[in-house]
């Protein structure tokens, strides 16, 4: 008899199942912020992109003397004292002081006031796929060297990666729906699309979503340069940093963050906010492969391709722009052209791709944040940033990565590739609102 019920349906509020079975509210991008190696607000991002401009130099935050890798793409020109008071700014580590900087930009480039009649409606998403590092290294040499009792009150609550989450909300007010992912390369991504899908399902009205990383670190360096993940190019830093061109080896390190406001359409045209775009599609895989390496021929990243284009309901031909994940490493991104073209078909050679991260270096969690920026901005603007550096193009990454100079476009469709560690996979859609 217990054969003959049928069970109830159940849902995932993150699922990557098409949600039909109740209406999906649109959700629109009205604010963005970005504190990144080639510039400090959204402006300067987006002046330093479409100019190619070049954030990659020699490490200048710690002595590098002893390092195989010396380079790396820092934020410069940074005072957390302009978005907080100083006592506050001390009691945070670096990456959580960009996220909430990033964070009070985006709110205030979307004029989202925070009250007490809304506080409860708008609610904060931020990745990191390490948090506070630099935060630990410190106290654990204050802890070899002068002992336990010395270390401060404060480590565990500046090390740990959900606190941009938390003190974007304590700074801003935001008592909405409030957390943290923490998928490596994938997690800016990730925080983006699961904010997308709790105003979908009427959760909020608005989320600060996003992701940021400050990873250059001593420890961090070190640890990446062992996995013989990163470039060694230290006399030739500017150069480094060449996704898609045969001659790369390794990414660079970057640090930075960048936020959307993600909005209900309705509540930001009943306070007729500007609307940069929508994002309407979230697709997330796992390889199941290998801790670091990708699946072969990219089968989980073009998974995800596809789920955020059946979940926007986009077919392959409409895709215009592509901001890929590519990290200038081997295996990325001769996996990811396969993966594009597997999931776009013939049409992959018809759309415009690109890795803005020849300019900024990775980001690690902090990259789907800041690419998710330059991808709404490049439809906003009808003009997509290029991948500089790419000279020598790899025989197995044959399709159209915008070499060296920015282009005229105007992008209706546009995706947003994430890959992370552990083999996470993000791809986020959004389109040209209409």
């Amino acid at each position: 008899m217990l054969s003959m019920i049928k069970p109830a349906p159940t849902y995932s509020l993150f699922s990557n199942l098409v949600m039909s079975d109740f209406i999906r509210k649109r959700v629109v991008v009205t604010g963005v912020g970005a504190i990144t190696p080639i510039g400090n607000t959204p402006v300067e991002y987006w002046e330093g992109l479409v100019s190619g401009r070049n954030g990659i130099g020699k490490i200048t935050l710690f002595d590098t003397s002893r390092h195989d890798c010396c380079i790396a793409g820092e934020v410069k020109n940074f005072d957390p004292h302009d978005y907080m008071e100083r006592k506050e700014a001390k009691r945070m580590d670096r990456f959580a002081q960009f996220g909430v900087s990033a964070a009070k930009q985006a709110l205030a480039d979307a004029k989202l006031v925070i009250n007490d009649l809304n506080a409860e409606q708008i609610g904060v998403m931020i990745g990191s796929g390490i948090g506070g590092l630099k935060v630990l290294e410190d106290q654990q040499t204050i802890y070899l060297n002068r002992g336990p009792d010395r270390c401060s009150p404060f480590m565990i609550p500046m090390m740990i990666a959900n606190m941009a989450a938390g003190l974007t909300a304590i700074h801003t007010g935001a008592k909405g729906p409030n957390s943290c992912s923490v998928t490596a390369c994938a997690a800016g991504s990730n925080a983006i699309g699961d904010a997308f899908r709790l105003i979908q399902g009427g959760y909020a009205q608005a989320m600060i979503s996003g992701g940021t990383e400050a990873a250059v670190t001593p420890l961090s360096i070190a640890g990446f340069a062992a996995a013989r993940a990163l470039s060694t190019r230290n006399d030739d830093p500017e150069h480094a940093s060449r996704p898609f061109d045969r001659d790369r080896d390794g990414f660079v390190m970057g640090e930075g963050a960048g936020i959307l406001i993600l909005e209900e359409l309705q509540h930001a045209l009943s306070r007729g906010a500007r609307i940069y775009g929508e994002i309407v599609g979230y697709g997330m895989t796992c390889d199941a492969y290998h801790m670091t390496s990708p699946a072969p021929g990219g089968d989980g990243a073009f998974r995800a391709i596809q789920l955020a284009l059946k979940d926007a309901g986009l077919t392959p031909q409409q895709v215009t722009y592509i901001n890929a994940h590519g990290t200038s490493t081997s295996a990325n991104d001769s996996t990811e052209t396969a993966a594009m073209k597997k999931a776009l078909g013939e049409h992959a050679y018809k759309v415009a791709v690109s890795s803005t991260k020849s300019m900024t270096g990775h980001l690690l969690g902090g990259s789907g944040g800041i690419e998710a920026v330059a991808t709404v901005l490049a439809i906003a603007n009808n003009r997509v940033p290029p991948t500089i550096n790419l000279e020598n193009p790899d025989p197995e990454c044959d399709l159209d990565y915008i070499p060296k100079f920015s282009r005229e476009l105007d992008v209706r469709v546009a995706l947003s590739n994430s890959f992370g560690f552990g083999g996470h996979n993000v791809t986020l859609a959004f389109k040209k609102y209409l």
